[in-house]
């Protein structure tokens, strides 16, 4: 079965009117098969395949006259030396669009590559794990629960067959044997796992890197490149609090965040939606959940960094979107039935920044449907984020 993606429509705008297109994400978010999907009679190539890579890297010119354009060229972080020949070919015909299409899974190495190279030539999708609506699309009635423990890995829902526990054990072997290995010198995969989920019990708290890193016995420089191949490879997510000049946040540091909540709830062992529902982790995970529901929902809008939370000594509200100067104000709650009360962080930071300002202030709830709140405040399903 396939599940169709918002990021479709911009491909296809993208190679229509770019001569690169570059695709990046984590493993297993369907990058491979959503462009070999859409762009059929491009040709096909995998820098996976050693032999391949060895070519691509050491003999660019041979593989690009073995691969021309139009052409899909998978995991091109493993030939870096292959994006200059790309320019090269790009440069020579640059009128005409959709030449090559890059994916990657390690976002950092990738990125090297096409800002060096391939800068004014590409346009850059990332491509994460299914939203529920995206999920609900092609399977309308999934529940939020379901969709949290299951995770967004396409091949999940596609096929429901498939053993998610058993899928989330064999991921996370993959992952630290190939992207963890070849991104950092990591001296022990084990201690990495360890500092994995000591993040994962961390996800929708804010970021100490130094006692992420004395909970694990490694030095903060350690935690901090290891952050970095999280984020690189697409794991982790880090947000950033919202300033203004009227009120500032006096919190300096970032939330941290697992980017798919099916990898989450796998290392926090929540392998059930009756094991969510009485884990004491229920209301991080759920956070978590409404954070990737809302990057979707920001990205099909294409805004960029406009996605933040607000925080001082004592109150917290979740998340701010900051559109144009116009705010939303969203606190995510572990909750089907939210009281006024749990919109008294909406008022403070509403009356603090002024209520011109602010176009909408929610609680994100586990209600199947949105009402209103007392004080001009709604109850927010999950589902109406879309």
């Amino acid at each position: 079965m396939w599940i169709p993606r918002d990021a479709e429509a911009r491909l296809r705008r993208s190679a229509r009117t770019r001569p690169v297109v570059v695709l990046t994400g984590a493993r297993q978010t369907g990058k491979t098969s959503l462009l070999r999907r859409l762009f059929a009679k491009h040709a096909f190539v995998s820098l996976d395949l050693p032999t391949e890579a060895e070519q691509a890297e050491k003999e660019p010119d041979a593989f690009l006259r073995r691969h021309p354009a139009p052409a899909i060229i998978d995991e091109a972080q493993y030939a870096p030396g292959l994006f200059r020949h790309l320019k090269a070919a790009v440069d020579a015909n640059r009128g005409r669009h959709g030449q090559y299409l890059l994916t990657g899974s390690q976002k950092f190495t990738l990125m090297k590559g096409v800002s060096e190279s391939l800068a004014g030539r590409a346009d850059i999708v990332e491509l994460e794990t299914l939203s529920l609506a995206e999920i609900r699309g092609a399977l309308p009635r999934t529940r939020p629960e379901t969709a949290i423990v299951r995770g967004g890995f396409p091949e999940l829902h596609a096929n429901p067959e498939i053993d998610f526990v058993a899928f989330y054990n064999s991921y996370l072997a993959t992952y630290l044997e190939r992207d963890v290995r070849s991104l950092a010198n990591v001296g022990s995969l084990r201690d990495f796992e360890r500092f994995l989920r000591a993040c994962a019990l961390r996800s929708a708290n804010l970021l100490n890197k130094a006692d992420l890193a004395r909970d694990i016995g490694i030095a903060p420089s350690t935690a901090n490149q290891w952050l970095s191949v999280l984020e690189a490879s697409g794991q982790a997510v880090l947000l950033e609090p919202w300033f203004s000049n009227r009120t500032k946040s006096i919190v300096k540091s970032p939330k941290l965040y697992l980017a798919d909540t099916g990898l989450l709830c796998a290392l926090l062992n929540i392998r059930s939606e009756e094991a969510l529902r009485q884990s004491p982790s229920a209301g991080a995970v759920w956070e978590t959940f409404v954070f990737a529901q809302l990057r979707q929902r920001e990205r099909r809008a294409q805004r960029s960094g406009s996605l933040f939370f607000w925080r001082d000594r004592t109150r917290e509200v979740d998340f701010v979107v900051d559109a144009g100067g116009r705010l939303e104000l969203f606190e995510a709650k572990w909750t089907e039935l939210p009281a006024a009360g749990d919109a008294a962080n909406l008022e403070f930071v509403r009356d603090a920044v002024g209520r011109a300002r602010i176009g909408e202030a929610a609680v994100v709830c586990r209600a199947r449907n949105s009402f209103p709140l007392a004080g001009g405040f709604r109850a927010l399903a999950v589902a109406d984020l879309a």
